[in-house]
């Protein structure tokens, strides 16, 4: 089970370790974004950092219609205490976690700020 908060913003927002060059650990804070399809977005300063490696370009259109470019790479990131190899796309400042990485999961979140955020089996009952 991953647990987390939501924030003054109203937004969903847990903490999922992501794994460098070096596979030293590094806790980055995600903002869940269920109109996001794929595993994980960081920045491109921070995937420089974590000198994560290039898989290939690839392109997207955004929410309001405009089409933007970015680079995919690989990285390991511990999902609910187990290391799991992902793409992850180097766009955007703020981590969002998108629905891929939580496929077989259910997410509850009491939408209030402090509220808590649980991303769990999908064959487990809300707590």
């Amino acid at each position: 089970m991953i647990e987390g908060l939501v924030n003054g913003f109203f937004e969903a927002v847990v903490t999922i370790q992501v794994r460098d060059h070096e596979g030293r650990e590094r806790e980055i804070e995600a903002i869940i974004d269920t109109g996001y399809s794929g595993n994980l977005t960081l920045s491109p300063e921070l995937v420089a950092e974590l000198e994560l490696p290039f898989v290939t370009r690839s392109r997207s259109a955004l929410a309001d219609g405009t089409s933007v470019a970015y680079d995919v790479y690989g990285a390991t990131v511990v999902w609910d205490g187990n290391p799991r190899f992902i793409e992850l796309d180097a766009i955007g400042v703020a981590p969002l976690l998108g629905m891929a990485l939580m496929e077989s999961y259910s997410l509850y979140v009491e939408v209030m700020e402090g509220g808590r955020v649980v991303i769990q089996p999908a064959e487990t009952a809300p707590p």
